[in-house]
């Protein structure tokens, strides 16, 4: 690929994360939070999400569907920006920058910017507290342990994570202002 300023920016951006990056990237050596955070990646491949989804008007009934409805569509809509935003920037994974960063699970594609699985565990939750707030106990918990599993596994940038968060939590913020 022919480098851009884009591109240029881009490889500064992960020079200067790389320490933060391996650091966190650091507690995948360890069999019990490798397991657990790699549990928590895989619940935000969509699993949780489309189970949620499908709970919540079973346990909340009929008020629950417009709800749903809206949080799968901004959960389309997050689909849409995240892979345009992937193709734009094309910022290479930091095991695949950085030898030094270990790959402690498979990525669902090539590029890393900006953290899909963060985006949608902010927007689904940020979004279901909102109309049913006493399932923050289990939601803000799970969002963490997504969104950090994708550093700790050495899937994402910090600034991956953080990117992917404030997506969300825009379209978190759509969602509601439609629902």
């Amino acid at each position: 690929m022919k480098a851009t300023g884009l591109n240029a920016f881009m490889a500064r951006v992960d020079a200067a994360e790389y320490g933060l990056c391996r650091l966190i990237n650091r507690g995948a050596g360890f069999a019990l939070p490798r397991r657990v955070f790699q549990i928590a990646s895989r619940l935000g491949n969509g699993v949780v999400w489309y189970v949620l989804l499908a709970l919540l008007p079973v346990l909340y009934g009929t008020g629950a569907l417009r709800p749903a409805g809206i949080m799968a569509l901004t959960g389309a809509l997050g689909v849409l920006i995240y892979s345009l935003l992937k193709r734009t920037f094309v910022r290479e994974r930091p095991f695949i920058t950085h030898a030094s960063i270990d790959r402690a699970a498979a990525p669902l594609d090539r590029y890393s910017f900006p953290s899909g699985h963060t985006l949608h565990a902010v927007a689904f939750s940020w979004q279901a507290i909102a109309h049913f707030p006493e399932l923050a106990w289990m939601l803000v918990p799970l969002a963490a342990l997504i969104a950090a599993s994708r550093v700790v596994l050495g899937l994402h940038y910090p600034s991956d994570v953080l990117a992917g968060g404030a997506l969300g939590a825009a379209l978190a913020e759509l969602g509601l202002a439609l629902g």
